[in-house]
């Protein structure tokens, strides 16, 4: 299988960049984003590539991928609206509708939330827009397509998240996180789980296109 990874330099996508990596049946990873991963590895080649709304520079190198996984991502906070939807939205869907054409066979998974509102009309300003993206890449012709919503993400391996009131979060909470997962199951998930349930998503596909947090627990189990 090939995949390609946009974001694998964010928290999720590192994530799911080491799980690519250590599958046997992943035969090549290609990362694109505004800057390289920095990791070594024989199966990855990265794509340095600036301008996230525009791909006919490297449209080249995007086609005979079997999977997309889309963990690019921004907080929300102390941004407009406006702002916010150019982003998640925006460069979302323009990857996405490059991608479709060029790769007809692929899967494609969207990190979204828990709690994404997919009326599009709630009063949580992400939540809107979360959905709306969501309801974007459904209504595209890929042989399948998948949003996860995750909630809370235990980074493991090492891996720290790029945004800092995050990593904060992380760190002071890391003592908690155990018991958290023990009183809460379906309420944290790990980056570790998250790259093997998008892995398994892509080889056997999954009983329903939005996957909550229970959904991918259970798809990170599956052998």
């Amino acid at each position: 299988m090939n995949v390609l990874i946009f974001g694998a330099t964010g928290m999720v996508g590192q994530g799911v960049l080491r799980e690519c990596l250590l599958d046997p049946n992943v035969q090549m990873v290609q990362a694109i984003g505004r800057t390289a991963t920095g990791v070594q590895h024989p199966k990855l080649r990265d794509v340095v590539h600036p301008d996230l709304f525009h791909y006919e520079a490297i449209e080249a190198t995007l086609s005979g991928f079997d999977a997309c996984f889309f963990c690019l991502g921004v907080t929300s906070s102390g941004k407009a609206e406006a702002d916010y939807d150019r982003v998640t939205y925006g460069i979302t869907v323009a990857a996405a509708e490059t991608l479709c054409p060029l790769n007809p066979q692929m899967t494609f998974t969207y990190v979204s939330g828990a709690g994404t509102d997919s009326s599009e009309h709630g009063r949580i300003m992400w939540a809107r827009v979360k959905g709306k993206t969501e309801n974007a890449l459904l209504r595209l012709p890929f042989a399948a397509a998948y949003m996860f919503r995750p909630g809370i993400i235990e980074p493991l391996d090492g891996i720290k998240s790029k945004t800092s009131v995050y990593q904060i979060f992380y760190t002071l909470g890391k003592p908690l996180l155990p018991v958290i997962r023990a009183i809460f199951p379906n309420q944290i998930v790990s980056t570790r789980e998250v790259g093997r349930a998008m892995l398994t998503v892509a080889r056997h596909g999954w009983p329903k296109r939005v996957l909550e947090i229970g959904d991918i627990r259970a798809a990170a189990a599956q052998p």
